[in-house]
């Protein structure tokens, strides 16, 4: 088994990708970027020098991952979502070799349209709404929407706002997995 990719699709070398993952129409994976096995880049994505994709990343149409970035498995990254990766850019200054750092951790869903400023780190199964933008770290689990973006609640593994009881205690209407919010953090139990 091995990647397929689009005619139109544009391929760097070097750059390493997974058995299974499929690359869309015009988009372009840029040398020394690593995606991991059966992901799926939609149309018109761009994957920039160094950038690390886990395995099973979905990328919807339209999304740039700027170098610097760095997601971990089943991430979701939906139609036309930002990266950035310089703070304060401007076309007369060349800041190569200071990008910032951002890490989207495993199972975590960028809405559409949603702007992730650099240097701020998404935690795993965390869910940022459509059209948000992102200028803090988002915690494990914590659903964010807004401009800038707040904290509204917090989600499941399979996408579902979680409602917790007096006891701190939630449980997921789809998988029915347990899950428990202490000291402002949730983890499953």
């Amino acid at each position: 088994m091995s990647f397929k990719a689009h005619p139109t699709a544009e391929i760097d070398k070097p750059c390493k990708i997974g058995d299974g993952t499929m690359v869309w129409h015009f988009s372009h994976v840029m040398k020394n970027s690593t995606i991991g096995e059966n992901c799926n880049l939609g149309q018109n994505v761009l994957v920039s020098n160094e950038v690390v994709l886990g395995k099973n990343v979905k990328v919807q149409n339209n999304v740039s991952i700027y170098s610097g970035v760095t997601c971990d498995d089943d991430v979701f990254l939906g139609p036309s979502c930002v990266f950035t990766n310089v703070t304060n850019p401007r076309s007369a200054v060349i800041r190569r070799g200071q990008y910032e750092k951002t890490h989207v951790g495993r199972g975590a869903t960028i809405g559409a349209n949603a702007t992730i400023v650099c240097g701020h780190d998404i935690g795993k199964f965390a869910f940022i709404g459509a059209g948000a933008v992102v200028t803090k770290n988002v915690a494990d689990y914590a659903l964010v929407v807004g401009n800038p973006s707040r904290q509204i609640g917090w989600m499941s593994e399979f996408g579902h706002k979680l409602e917790f009881n007096s006891k701190g205690e939630a449980i997921c209407p789809e998988s029915k997995e347990s899950y428990l919010l202490l000291n402002n953090k949730v983890r499953k139990k």
